[in-house]
């Protein structure tokens, strides 16, 4: 596994995306056009609001993004689930970065909360978890409340977010 570091940039995303950051049969994440931030400014595992942990990411918008062409024509507006993906997204990497091994997987969320968008015209995405509970045992869990700014403003709120990580022969 590579260095536990503080910050990671577009490369070293694409190469967890690859399998090689935290190792074969570990928690990777997903290649573009799905991975849904271009670098993490900061993971440690003491911050956030749970003292548990937290993770923030950035994702700069580019009219062009794949998405804004289908969703919607004539209407260009990213997709809410993406932005609720880059979330689980990051708290997979935390529970990888944090030593768990296995594959991860998306489990689920509790309260979430839609008050504005992702249009063509906005030029920063800002993402953020903060960790609340995480389980390690023979399948690793973390649970993260987790936030989406559009250049600055507030636009998702998301409790009780769950990913686990699994043994490759156990994963759902």
């Amino acid at each position: 596994m590579a260095e536990r570091q503080h910050a990671y940039g577009y490369d070293e995303l694409l190469a967890c995306g690859r399998g090689e950051l935290f190792g074969p049969g570990n928690a990777q994440l997903p290649l573009p056009p799905i991975l849904m931030f271009d670098r993490i400014t900061l993971i440690d595992d003491t911050g956030g609001s749970h003292n548990r942990g937290q993770v923030r990411a950035e994702l700069d918008v580019n009219p062009d993004l794949w998405f804004f062409k289908c969703h919607f024509a004539g209407d260009p507006v990213m997709p809410g689930c993406l932005g609720l993906d880059a979330l689980w997204q990051m708290t997979g990497f935390f529970l990888g970065w944090g030593g768990s091994p296995g594959k991860g997987r998306a489990l689920g969320g509790g309260e979430i909360k839609f008050t504005g968008q992702v249009t063509n015209d906005v030029k920063l995405v800002e993402y953020g978890i903060d960790i609340r509970r995480v389980v390690r045992s023979k399948v690793a869990l973390g649970i993260a409340e987790g936030y989406v700014k559009a250049d600055g403003k507030l636009i998702y709120e998301a409790k009780d977010l769950r990913v686990g990580l699994f043994p490759a022969t156990e994963t759902p």
